[in-house]
């Protein structure tokens, strides 16, 4: 995983100015002095677009400028040497993070783990969200959260306004178009944030799937409405598809797709309901048959990671994460608080050319929870030598 590297030249500079229609080159490190003592910053997370409070936003996109003086990595493209190991070297490769929408989500610590091993950042942020998101990078909000292994600030190239629920302009309700948390925004559904992607940049070599809706995750299955059913299925899995369906002929031969998942996709999990565990085996499904099609067609690996759970916005609104983190903790085989960094360090593993052979997987990044048959905290085990973690 992205880890602090000996002989990386270190300068004091002003963080450049961004905009989600300016474009700028990612900062990589480049090694020629000694450095120690890094810190990094922990990291909050979620798998979900957007958080209520988000909803009522009005959507205005805006420069994003930091005027603090930040330490960051200097980049030197004529540096072409391997570095010294075996490490997640992703420098020259460019990424698109659909399902940013702040700081505390699981696309948002992928997206650092991406930066440290230096690969160059784009994000996806859903409309309605955009304009806080670029707000509060502009105000320097995230800037704490932003700090990567080595002291510097991670850049976000470019944002863009993405709603991966409709995949051209054409499949827009007129009642969402006149909505006014998507007035003043303009090329966001799929094809188009394609087409604006290939045209600023022309190519990308990692595309990551960070998001998810439910609007009745909290209703029993056997409450659920078809409407809601079908928009889970519609948002967390076929947006994949779209996803993949648009951005893969711009992707460089050898590229990787990472899309997240959930336990509930293969067990029961009581609560998450509303048709989501169905849009997650789907999601499941479909990363095993778009693994062989774009594999095939374009050298394209496809893979996505089944993470534990995390104490974020969205895992929130559902109102058992503390339980089943609990749960975790107690059953797992790692007795632990599984963090956002390990699922984002899991997703740089997966992007970079260590995983070259592998396509087609779920990786759980859960502390181990899904090898469990039984949950070992329940009272019919209290008379046997359950093994324990004396440190947790």
């Amino acid at each position: 995983m992205a880890t602090t590297t000996p002989n990386m030249h270190i300068a004091i500079a002003r963080t450049p100015t961004f905009s989600s229609r300016d474009v700028s080159k990612p900062s990589i490190a480049v090694f020629s002095s000694d450095v120690k003592g890094v810190s990094c910053a922990k990291l909050k997370s979620s798998c979900h677009v957007s958080s209520t409070h988000l909803l009522s936003q009005k959507v205005k996109s805006s420069p994003l400028r930091f005027e603090r003086m930040v330490t960051k990595a200097m980049s030197d493209s004529s540096d072409t040497k391997p570095l010294p190991g075996l490490p997640v070297d992703l420098r020259g490769k460019r990424a698109f993070i659909a399902g940013i929408a702040d700081d505390n989500g699981y696309g948002w610590a992928i997206a650092k783990s991406l930066a440290a091993a230096g690969a160059e950042i784009l994000v996806g942020t859903w409309v309605p969200a955009l304009n806080i998101f670029e707000s509060s990078l502009r105000r320097g909000k995230f800037d704490e959260s932003r700090v990567l292994p080595d002291g510097s600030l991670m850049e976000i190239t470019k944002v863009y306004p993405l709603d991966a629920v409709y995949d051209t302009p054409e499949d827009v309700p007129e009642d969402v178009k006149t909505n006014k948390r998507y007035a003043g925004a303009t090329k966001w559904t799929v094809k188009e944030v394609a087409e604006s992607v290939k045209e600023d940049f022309g190519s990308i070599d990692i595309l990551v799937h960070s998001l998810a809706n439910g609007p009745e995750v909290t209703k029993p299955l056997l409450e659920t409405s078809r409407y809601g059913y079908l928009t889970a299925i519609s948002a967390s899995s076929y947006s994949y598809v779209s996803l993949l369906q648009h951005f893969v002929p711009i992707m460089n031969p050898g590229g990787a797709s990472i899309s997240l998942t959930y336990i509930a996709s293969e067990r029961i999990i009581p609560g998450y309901g509303g048709g989501m565990s169905s849009a997650k085996a789907a999601l499941e499904s479909d990363t095993k048959v778009l693994a062989f099609e774009a594999g095939r067609k374009h050298r394209i690996r496809v893979n996505t990671i089944s993470a534990g759970p995390l104490r974020s916005r969205a895992a929130k609104a559902i109102g058992f994460i503390d339980m089943m983190i609990d749960y975790s903790s107690e059953n797992a085989p790692l007795q632990k608080e599984l963090s956002a960094e390990e699922v984002g360090n899991a997703a740089a593993f997966l992007a970079s050319p260590l995983a070259s052979a592998i396509t087609g997987t779920v990786l759980y990044v859960d502390n181990g929870l899904n090898a469990m048959g039984v949950g070992v905290d329940s009272p019919v085990f209290k008379d046997l030598n359950i093994p324990r973690d004396n440190k947790s």
